[in-house]
């Protein structure tokens, strides 16, 4: 009965130990925890706007992940934030609309609202490095209900920027990660001085 009980035990123990290490090998983190070493915990965020609707949803989700944002225009930035501080400079936000249905009258019923914004990662010390994000949403269209769709688009619109920053924030840790990685690359070896034979007469 106790080889039973151990056995249960120690199958349950190798069970929770695999998927952790299952779920670390595929790159998750718990919402919450830091996404940048603990010497890097401010963020500036530069944005063609100073207060744009994803500069703003960085700066609210950037505690969640133990950082903190401020949001500074391009003109404001020096050379101490630059060596103290990572720097994720915005470049103006995108949004498409993709045709996926029409009603019988013609009109739009539903399409897929893509959102997308190009920025740049620089960590102190490090080379910056270019990204492309784009995320999307079906929506449905209603010619009959203009107000409360005018409504609704606005709030999927928020909850894409609001998603969009969790992506660049999680993204962070491997960016981070990959500049190391180029600066090493960037390293020049000093050369060493060839050895001179003299010649015997």
């Amino acid at each position: 009965m106790r080889v039973n009980k151990r056995l249960s035990t120690w199958i349950k123990l190798i069970t929770f130990s695999s998927c952790i290490a299952i779920v670390a090998g595929c790159g998750f983190t718990l919402r919450g925890s830091q996404a940048l070493p603990e010497n890097l915990t401010q963020v500036g965020i530069i944005a063609p706007f100073q207060y744009s609707g994803l500069s703003r949803a960085l700066q609210k989700r950037l505690p969640v992940y133990q950082l903190t944002g401020v949001i500074t225009p391009s003109a404001s930035v020096d050379s101490a934030m630059l060596g103290k501080t990572v720097v994720i400079q915005l470049q103006p936000e995108q949004f498409e609309r993709r045709l996926l249905s029409v009603f019988s009258s013609g009109q739009v019923a539903e399409y897929d609202l893509v959102y997308s914004v190009k920025y740049t990662v620089t960590f102190p010390n490090k080379l910056p490095i270019d990204n492309t994000l784009t995320v999307s949403r079906e929506y449905q269209d209603d010619p009959d209900q203009i107000l409360a769709k005018s409504r609704e688009l606005n709030l999927v619109l928020s909850e894409l920027r609001v998603e969009s920053a969790d992506r660049i924030i999680r993204l962070l840790s491997s960016q981070y990660n990959r500049s190391i990685v180029s600066t090493n690359k960037q390293v020049v070896k000093k050369p060493t001085t060839p050895l001179i034979r003299k010649r015997e007469d």
